[in-house]
């Protein structure tokens, strides 16, 4: 049969959800350069948009900055790369050994809601300061999202599958790695594109808390600290937030493309 296409939700077209994108960043930036200039909010706390904007132009051209950010986000990288090495493994492991799971779950409950940021201190005893401290604090935070997809993909199997392999005589490894695994992919894959903004939220607020070592939260942090530093603040924000469109974009793109059968199965499309 014919393959039918859905649109995406709400019946935009992608350019028509860009557009709405575009708008509602024009608005924000209309207002705040609005309050800026009408002063309604202090300068010194809210700057225009415009002046912000400039700054974050400058930035691009700053090799102490840009070395800041590429601190960032190598201890994102890092962080994010073991992350995925430890939590699929563990949650194929979880989700197929029901002894397992239940053996560790009371310890994984206590765990999962213990804030990263929290342990800072005891991160900073342990490892002292830099990618040191940063990458096992990102590991802890984005493992979770990667964890629990993984288990949650295994638990959508379609048993016939697996039960189809296992009266051939395929062994539990094999149907794992033949079914559980492919089949449970697209799921890992949305839980490391949840991973990686959480990745990138954990280094920049381990890098300002800390107070020293590198880094585009280390910029934003000294920059408070500097009479007039707003406009450093904001632009380093902005950084901030452009840089997790862009990872969340791209990796967005990357699973539609590469299960883009999963999308289409979901949708019922034929």
């Amino acid at each position: 049969m014919a393959h039918v296409s859905t649109p995406p939700p709400g019946g935009f077209s992608r350019p028509g959800i860009w557009a709405r994108g575009a708008v509602g960043v024009a608005a924000l930036f209309l207002a705040s350069e609005a309050l800026g200039r009408a002063e309604i909010v202090d300068r010194s706390y809210l700057p225009p948009a415009s002046e912000i904007t400039m700054r974050a132009l400058e930035l691009a051209g700053d090799s102490e900055f840009l070395f800041n950010v590429r601190v960032t986000l190598t201890a994102w990288a890092l962080g994010l790369l073991i992350a995925s090495a430890i939590a699929v493994p563990l949650g194929l492991l979880l989700g197929s050994v029901p002894a397992v799971n239940t053996a560790v779950r009371a310890i994984v409950e206590f765990l999962r809601p213990i804030p990263s940021v929290a342990l800072i201190p005891l991160a900073a005893l342990l490892f002292g300061s830099g990618l040191e401290m940063e990458v096992p604090l990102v590991v802890y935070a984005s493992s979770w999202p990667i964890l629990f997809n993984t288990m949650y993909g295994l638990q959508e199997v379609d048993p016939t599958a697996k039960e189809t392999l296992r009266s051939f005589g395929f062994g539990r490894l094999q149907v794992l790695l033949r079914v559980s695994l492919p089949s449970a992919a697209p799921f890992i894959a949305t839980g490391v594109r949840l991973a990686a903004s959480i990745a990138l939220i954990l280094a920049i607020a381990t890098e300002i808390l800390s107070g020293f070592g590198d880094g585009l939260g280390m910029f934003i942090a000294m920059a408070y600290n500097v009479p007039d530093g707003a406009v450093d603040v904001l632009a380093g924000t902005v950084w901030a937030g452009c840089l997790g469109l862009v990872i969340d974009t791209v990796l967005g793109q990357g699973e539609k493309r590469v299960f883009h059968w999963h999308k289409a199965q979901g949708s019922g499309a034929t």
